[in-house]
């Protein structure tokens, strides 16, 4: 037959020949791509959603008139009114609204503006309530969309002329002034003697004095009971008329300054957590800079100006997130270096499966260029789609919050890139320096032979010198700047020194308990230790795996734990203990039996009645020239608040400091020479000094003299107090109960609204700790930096789980063989699980241990740069009653996840001596097989 010309193509493509006839592996490398590239792809767009929804947050939480940007002008002299007409003010309103830099925005339901008085007029008319003789005082506004904002109730709504103007009044104002259709209010007039007559048309009511078109200014709504403080303290009101806006001109004539407003509320649906920079750019612009000018001559008036808290309320988020974000820095290193390390031991995997294959072709002449060219096609036809479609999977699941921006694409393909590029080059990578030079058998590389060469020892020094440098640096300077990586890598590094130094001591527990173990009868023993000594040197990448994951879980546990009891210590000592009964109002006695009804409610296991008097005089041991100081008196029942403060931690004190005098009660008045023992905090008990001092208070004059010093105490969340028995108080009226015990809340409210009953009940408020604890978590950057926190741990576990599984799977086919070999020897199955599991256990147990370690280290040696306040509480330091949160080890983080590896390793290895004992022994055994 004449030969073809063409020559026939004699193999298949590498690539889809090596996929089909390892189609499992490849799965498995493209399922462990996909979770870590989804997590790399997800973490960054998590972090953008909760600082977006923390911004966010934080200006529709804010109080209306904190948020609300407010333009005013003050009208001048002169104004005859035309510039005041409704057209014009709506007209200058709709420019200045669009004159609003980006990215501010508005809603333009809640914009308003008007005429208003700057100072309040008085009301004239001797019809008007006047609670001590003094004139009420009025604000006259004309606020626009008005009907927008209130439901009319009662007569009409107000129409007039400045020559004839109306109002109307909101349904509280009219009920506290006495107000109602067809009453004319009278105010001074600047220009005449004859005072201006406003008449009252209509009673409005309010559709929500919570938005921002009442809050903003709330005596347009509600009337207040203001005090004038003078030799003593009188009470007049204060209220609002409503004009027309076709009245607004009238308050021309007042004795009163004027100006022109103009209220637009702030929108936060569309700002992302990018937007601060520009967002503050923008109100510094508006509120004294180039938009500023903008707006001035929109309105039509050169002295206008922009007020709002807005900037505040920016700052204080940006405070927090500057905080926030270095620690959870902490936990994405972590996890980031344990993945990296599972999935070099990945590749690692792949070699050593290979490692025959890859000899055999090198040996016959084939290239490293070729081989490494060879082996990426093939690893880069499984990673490439599954880092692709992690990149979609996580888009579509982590979608920004409803209404803002799209959140950025680019830290999520680069995160992606970063772990698709590992996955790839790692097989090629390690086959090509594994391979260099061709070999047909490879020598021993067993631990207790293994020395480390000079490169290793150069890396390792170099990661301690930086380890070293990055602790320091965070204990001087803490986790204040976002930008330096180096701090927040410290647990990291504290971690790779760790197995390095795990690695190097690993021989020697292996060469002590060797010989011991050649004296028992079994041979179980002596040879899964000896198996473990033989084990390969290479396994440095699963001890570094699992302690990395170890001190990462335990130094997350850490966190959440330091984070937990901030917030415990926090409202325990803003309440004192479990829940507190006290008045809304400063010396309000508890109705009788009070505490009995509340010691006999279910769950109370312990009451203790104190009574405080806040504001006493306190004498000095410097005489007349010390500066005077009050602190408040807290009379305390010694046995059940000496319990209390022990429960609590909060100053505990022995309860025969404070022994009972004899000598209280009504009959001792006239006692002035008595000297009752008393517990002061430091401030107090410096200013007291050691002679009796006498104290001048509603509950009695006596002497104090201090035994004690204490800096907290759970009555008070105050810096000052000085306890004294209660027994011993010459009017004795218990004023707060401080209960302990797993009480229910409403069942609480109950009794004391029973006990104190109808109006008595309006004086008297619960406080319990769990709902003062749950004030302190209300921004989602809090409950986003835990998520992103247990995220860590719960991945740092997984990756944990494919570390072990990965450092048996590469032994696994040498496993088989040897089991298979020494079941022809009569080795009974029994033995052949024990012996996997003990072998298996040295390196696991060596990796719990230095996980656990590592974490219980890492916590002392961090924890003075590390402060969780602004992690803990919602508000500033300044607010909550903490001076810190710091780090704390938490046993659970530290022994569970290190047991559970340990238990896992054995488990694993019991399963493979079953599996192998199923397949027999004849296939593992074939001849000429040189396993």
């Amino acid at each position: 037959m004449p030969r073809s010309d063409t020559p026939a193509r004699a193999v298949a493509p590498w690539v889809r020949t090596r996929l089909r006839t390892a189609p499992w592996a490849a799965a498995a490398l493209a399922l462990l791509v996909l979770v870590t590239a989804y997590l790399a792809a997800a973490l960054p767009r998590a972090v953008d959603r909760y600082e977006t929804e923390g911004l966010q947050h934080d200006i529709r939480a804010a109080a209306p008139r904190d948020a609300v940007l407010e333009l005013t002008t003050p009208i001048p002299v002169g104004e005859r009114g035309h510039g005041l007409a409704p057209a014009v003010l709506q007209g200058q309103e709709d420019r200045a609204r669009e004159l609003l830099p980006e990215p501010i925005r508005t809603d333009p339901r809640q914009t308003v503006h008007g005429v208003r008085t700057v100072k309040r007029v008085e009301g004239t008319d001797a019809w008007l309530p006047r609670p001590d003789g003094i004139s009420p005082e009025f604000v006259l506004s004309s606020p626009s969309r008005l009907t927008e904002h209130a439901t009319l109730r009662a007569g009409r709504l107000a129409a007039g002329s400045a020559a004839a103007p109306e109002a109307v009044v909101t349904t509280r104002t009219a009920a506290s002034l006495h107000l109602k259709p067809g009453s004319v209010v009278h105010v001074p007039s600047k220009s005449s003697a004859t005072p201006i007559a406003v008449t009252v048309t209509g009673v409005v009511e309010p559709r929500g004095l919570t938005t921002p078109y009442w809050a903003v200014e709330p005596l347009l709504g509600t009337p207040a009971l203001a005090p004038l403080v003078g030799v003593e303290v009188k009470y007049y009101w204060q209220g609002a008329l409503l004009l027309s806006p076709s009245s607004a001109a009238a308050v021309l004539s007042t004795s009163s300054e004027l100006e022109v407003f103009f209220r637009f509320m702030p929108t936060a649906g569309h700002l992302t957590g990018r937007d601060t920079d520009r967002l503050g750019a923008a109100l510094d612009s508006a509120t004294g800079g180039p938009d500023l000018v903008k707006l001035r001559k929109a309105v039509g008036g050169g002295n206008a100006a922009l007020t709002t808290e807005l900037d505040s309320i920016t700052d204080s988020y940006l405070s927090m997130r500057r905080a926030i974000d270095p620690v959870v820095a902490v936990a994405v290193f972590g996890i980031g270096a344990v993945a990296a390390v599972v999935l070099a031991m990945t590749g690692g995997l792949f070699v050593a499966r290979r490692d025959s294959e890859l000899a055999l072709i090198r040996s016959r002449g084939a290239s490293l260029t070729g081989i490494g060219l060879r082996l990426l096609g093939e690893t880069s036809a499984v990673t490439v789609p599954a880092a692709a479609l992690a990149l979609g999977l996580a888009v579509l699941t982590v979608r920004p919050p409803g209404g803002s921006g799209e959140i950025p694409l680019t830290p999520s393909v680069l995160a992606v890139l970063t772990v698709a590029l590992l996955a790839t080059l790692v097989l090629p990578a390690r086959a090509v320096v594994a391979h260099r030079r061709p070999r047909l058998h490879g020598g021993r590389d067993d631990v207790l032979t293994a020395r480390p060469s000079r490169r290793r020892t150069v890396v390792e020094l170099t990661l301690l010198v930086l380890a070293v440098g990055a602790v320091a640096s965070l204990r001087l300077r803490g986790t204040g700047d976002s930008g330096d990586h180096l701090v927040s890598a410290a647990p990291v590094l504290v971690g790779l020194i760790a197995a390095s130094v795990l690695v190097r001591i690993y021989p020697l527990p292996l060469r002590w308990l060797g010989r011991p173990a050649r004296r028992l009868r079994g041979v179980v023993g002596p040879l899964a230790l000896a198996r473990a000594g033989r084990s390969s040197s290479s396994g440095t990448l699963p001890l570094l795996a699992l302690v990395l994951a170890l001190s990462t879980a335990a130094f997350g546990g850490s966190v959440l734990a330091g984070v937990a009891d901030a917030r415990d210590r926090a409202a325990l000592l803003a309440t004192g203990a479990d829940a507190r009964v006290g008045g809304s109002v400063e010396w309000t006695p508890l109705p009788a039996g009070l505490t009995e009804e509340v010691r006999g409610l279910r769950g109370v296991r312990d009451v203790a009645p104190v009574q405080i008097e806040y504001g006493v005089a306190l004498p000095s041991s410097q005489g007349t020239s010390a500066q005077p100081m009050s602190a408040p008196i807290v009379g305390v029942d010694p046995d059940s608040y000496t319990r209390l403060a022990g429960r609590t931690g909060f100053g505990p004190f022995s309860a025969g400091l404070l022994a009972s005098t004899g000598r209280g009660g009504e009959d001792a008045v006239a006692d002035t020479g008595r000297v009752l023992p008393a517990i002061a905090s430091p401030s107090v008990a410096e200013r007291l000094g050691d002679a009796p001092k006498e104290i001048v208070s509603a509950a009695g004059v006596f002497k104090v003299k201090v035994v004690a010093v204490r800096s907290t105490t759970p009555a008070l969340d105050e810096a000052d107090f000085l306890l004294v028995n209660g027994a011993d108080l010459t009017h004795r009226a218990d004023t707060s109960l401080l209960v302990t015990g797993s009480v229910d809340g409403a069942a609480l409210r109950a009794a004391v609204r029973a006990k104190a009953g109808g109006a008595g009940s309006g004086s008297l408020v619960v406080a319990m700790r769990s709902e003062a604890r749950a004030t302190y978590v209300d921004s989602p950057l809090q409950s986003g930096a835990e998520r992103i926190y247990l995220g860590a741990i719960g991945a740092g576990a997984a990756l944990a789980v494919v570390a072990v599984l990965l450092s048996l799977l590469k032994s696994a086919p040498e496993r088989t063989t040897f089991l298979a070999r020494l079941r022809t020897m009569g080795l009974t199955r029994k033995q052949s699980r024990r012996l996997l599991g003990l072998e298996a256990l040295p390196q696991a147990v060596l990796a719990a241990l230095g996980g656990m370690l590592v974490g219980w280290a890492t916590v002392p040696l961090l924890a003075p740069g590390i402060d969780l306040v602004r992690l803990a509480l919602a508000a500033a330091p300044g607010f909550a009653p903490l001076d810190g949160a710091p780090l704390r080890a938490d046993p659970w983080s530290l022994l569970l996840p290190a047991l559970a590896v340990v238990v896992l390793t054995g488990l694993a290895a019991v399963a493979q001596a079953w599996w192998a004992a199923r397949r027999g022994s004849i296939k593992e055994l074939r001849a000429g097989d040189a396993r």
